[in-house]
């Protein structure tokens, strides 16, 4: 048994894979210029000698690349913090993680924008610091104020995050409409989740937090089955529930701030994609997070392509589009939990 579990997680993952293998291809080959198979191999294997170089290099791929790291940071952050409140509607942009990160971003904009344009490590990473603060104060007040009856209520969790988001989401806004027009125009298309000033830059200013983060989650990811169980049982077997939920909020959080930092606010893929790993491997999180990290990279990497190509040459935002598969979605589950 365990050994066709395991078989059928790499067909899942090879397939998954496959995917998002044709998902950049199309990506990298087709828009207002269409490239040709061969062109876009030439191009890949020129050593920047190629004719295409700066439409792939300098436009496509960097824009795959964080698509692609957004989607599995926010599909990872979303698997955490769904098994931590145990409340399968958690997402970080309901959570109000992402509008926490998202008005110490517009903050920074505000008072430091064009101030730090070096090209030093501090510069790149300025303003995923500044998201990363303000996720983590985000979820550290909806964590507090969560707590009832020395535990986390996964009711509270998510009506905190929410009302919290719309809190920070109206300071943004006001703080956004103080901004002069060339600032308000920047903060407006980030707030709503878009890859249109993806760089090789923002790549660079997030990976720190991938390295480091990830192999903790997936270090951690046998507590996250636990925490399925009863937390009586889960203390039973020896498991410190408060540091270990503390560690993993924390972990999910700086995910979820430094792809915030990047693409602005992007909802519901934290929501979508754990749902949809989980109905193929089923809810043990050591196959569940590496497959929704493949499908929110297979998720944003397409709804980029679609946001960029639909009405081109206009663009519409990458959130937008997500948005549109993400609000039914939940309303479907919100409907299946009454059931």
């Amino acid at each position: 048994m365990l050994r066709y579990s395991q078989e059928r997680f790499v067909g899942i993952m090879l397939t998954a894979l496959g995917l998002i293998v044709a998902a950049i291809y199309i990506s990298l080959s087709y828009g207002v210029f269409d490239l040709t198979f061969a062109e876009v191999v030439k191009t890949l294997f020129s050593q920047g000698n190629g004719e295409y170089d700066v439409l792939i290099y300098q436009f496509r791929l960097p824009r795959i690349v964080i698509a692609g790291l957004v989607g599995a940071g926010l599909g990872v952050a979303g698997a955490v913090l769904q098994g931590v409140s145990r409340n399968g509607l958690a997402d970080p942009g309901i959570l109000g993680i992402n509008a926490g990160a998202g008005l110490a971003i517009v903050v920074f904009m505000f008072f430091y924008q064009g101030k730090l344009a070096g090209s030093d490590w501090f510069s790149i990473l300025a303003m995923p610091f500044f998201g990363l603060i303000g996720g983590l104060a985000a979820s550290i007040l909806v964590y507090l104020l969560s707590w009832k009856n020395g535990r986390l209520d996964s009711q509270r969790f998510l009506l905190t995050g929410i009302a919290l988001g719309s809190g920070f989401a109206a300071l943004s806004l006001y703080i956004t409409l103080k901004m002069d027009p060339t600032d308000f125009h920047t903060a407006t298309v980030w707030s709503v989740g878009s890859l249109f000033h993806a760089n090789w830059q923002y790549s660079i200013s997030i990976l720190p937090w991938f390295l480091f983060l990830l192999p903790i989650i997936f270090w951690k990811a046998h507590i996250l089955d636990l925490f399925q169980l009863e937390e009586s049982s889960v203390k039973s077997l020896g498991v410190s529930v408060g540091r270990e939920q503390v560690i993993l909020l924390l972990c999910s959080t700086g995910l979820v701030s430094a792809c915030v930092s990047v693409s602005g606010s992007i909802g519901f893929v934290g929501l979508i994609v754990p749902h949809l790993a989980k109905s193929l491997t089923g809810i043990r999180h050591q196959q569940m997070i590496p497959l929704c990290a493949m499908l929110g990279m297979l998720l944003v990497i397409v709804a980029d392509f679609i946001a960029k190509n639909i009405f081109a040459p206009a663009e519409v935002a990458t959130g937008t589009i997500i948005s549109l598969i993400g609000v039914p979605y939940f309303i479907y589950l919100l409907f299946r939990s009454k059931a």
